[in-house]
C-alpha cells in the first residue's frame, strides 16, 4: 500500500517526544494486528503519560501523527486503507481521553469554585448587614445611656462620659467601613462602574494614594463577574498602598464582545515578591485568592512589571452568551 504521504521519522519531534512516538507506533502497529480492547489500553496509558508529563493535545497530535505516517511507510500485512483510518481514529480517541477527563475534572472544579465564591459572598453580605445595621443598633441605647448619665453627674464627669460618646462615635465609623469593605452596597445597587468609584475614592482617602478610573463598560455585566472584578481590584489596591510605595494607581476597565479585561497598574517599587509570593518562595495569599476568583470564570490572570517602572496586573474573563 502506497499513499502520498511525507513520510516522518522520530527526528521530527522534539527530544522529549521521541521515545513517546517510539512507544505509540509500536501499540498503534500492535493494535493494527490485533484489534482488542487491551490493546487501546495501552492507548489510554500512552495518552496519561503525556498529560502526567506535562504534554498538549497538540503533542499528542504530533505523536500520532509521525505514527500513522510511519504505519503509512510501513504498511501492517492484511490491514487495508479503511480499516487503517479506522483503527487510527479509535486507538487516537482513547489516547485522548485522559485529556477529555482531566478537562471535565477542570470544569467541575470550577464549577465547584464558583460556587463557594458565591457562598462566600451570600455570608459577606450577611456580616455587612450585620455590622452596618445591627451593630449600630445596639450602639443607639449606649449613646442614650450615656447621655442620660451624663445629665445627672458632675461637669467633670460627664466630659468623661462625652469623650466615651466620641469612642462610641468612632467604633460607629470603622464598622460602617468595614461593612462596606465587605459588600459594599453601591454594588448591588448601582453595579461595578459606581462601586470601582467608590472603592478608588476610599483607598485615596485611607491611604492618600491617587487612584484614577478609565472604563469602557456601559450596562451591566453578570453579576458573578462583577463581584469577581469587585474583588480582585480591591485585593490589588490594598497590596498597593500596603507593598508598592506607589504614587499613582491607574484602573481600567475594558469590553469586548466577548471578553472584558481589567488593569491595575501602579509606579510603585517594581514586581517583587510582596505580590506574587510569600516567605519561602510560596504564592501570598493575595495573589493565590485572586487567581482562584479568575480560574472560577475561566479567566486568565497576568501580573508583571511595567517598563516604566511597578507592577501590572492584568485579568481578562470571558462573558457567556
Amino acid at each position: 500500500m502506497t499513499v502520498g504521504v511525507v513520510p516522518c521519522t522520530p527526528a521530527d519531534a522534539s527530544d522529549p517526544l521521541r521515545d513517546l512516538v517510539d512507544r505509540y507506533a509500536v501499540a498503534f502497529r500492535g493494535y493494527l494486528s490485533e484489534p482488542a480492547e487491551f490493546a487501546l489500553v495501552r492507548a489510554y496509558e500512552l495518552g496519561r503519560e503525556a498529560l502526567t508529563g506535562g504534554l498538549g493535545v497538540l503533542e499528542i497530535a504530533t505523536v500520532h501523527s509521525v505514527a500513522l505516517a510511519r504505519t503509512f511507510e510501513h504498511p501492517v500485512p492484511d490491514v487495508d486503507r479503511e480499516r487503517l483510518l479506522d483503527a487510527s481514529e479509535k486507538f487516537f480517541v482513547e489516547a485522548l481521553s485522559p485529556f477529555e477527563m482531566a478537562h471535565r475534572g477542570f470544569r467541575e472544579a470550577n464549577g465547584v469554585l464558583r460556587r463557594l465564591n458565591e457562598m462566600l459572598e451570600a455570608q459577606s453580605k450577611r456580616i455587612a448587614y450585620a455590622l452596618h445595621d445591627e451593630a449600630a443598633q445596639l450602639l443607639v441605647p449606649l449613646h442614650l445611656g450615656l447621655a442620660d448619665v451624663a445629665r445627672k453627674v458632675p461637669a467633670e464627669i460627664a466630659n468623661e462620659l462625652q469623650a466615651m460618646r466620641g469612642l462610641l462615635d468612632a467604633i460607629e465609623e470603622r464598622l460602617r467601613s468595614l461593612s462596606h469593605e465587605l459588600r459594599p452596597p453601591i454594588l448591588d445597587d448601582f453595579g461595578l462602574v459606581p462601586a470601582l468609584g467608590f472603592l478608588s475614592r476610599s483607598i485615596s482617602k485611607r491611604w492618600g494614594l491617587p487612584v484614577s478610573l478609565h472604563t469602557s463598560i456601559d450596562g451591566n455585566l453578570p453579576a458573578t463577574v462583577e463581584t469577581t472584578l469587585y474583588r480582585i481590584t480591591q485585593e490589588a489596591l490594598t497590596n498597593v498602598a500596603k507593598h508598592a510605595r506607589a504614587t499613582t494607581v491607574q484602573v481600567s476597565l475594558l469590553r469586548d464582545a466577548h471578553t472584558i479585561v481589567g488593569s491595575i497598574r501602579d509606579d510603585g517599587v517594581g514586581f517583587d515578591g510582596t505580590l506574587a509570593a510569600g516567605r519561602n518562595g510560596r504564592q501570598g495569599l493575595g495573589l493565590a485568592e485572586i487567581r482562584e476568583r479568575v480560574t472560577a470564570l475561566g479567566g486568565t490572570l497576568r501580573v508583571g512589571p511595567n517598563e516604566g517602572g511597578g507592577t501590572n496586573l492584568t485579568v481578562e474573563i470571558p462573558l457567556e452568551h
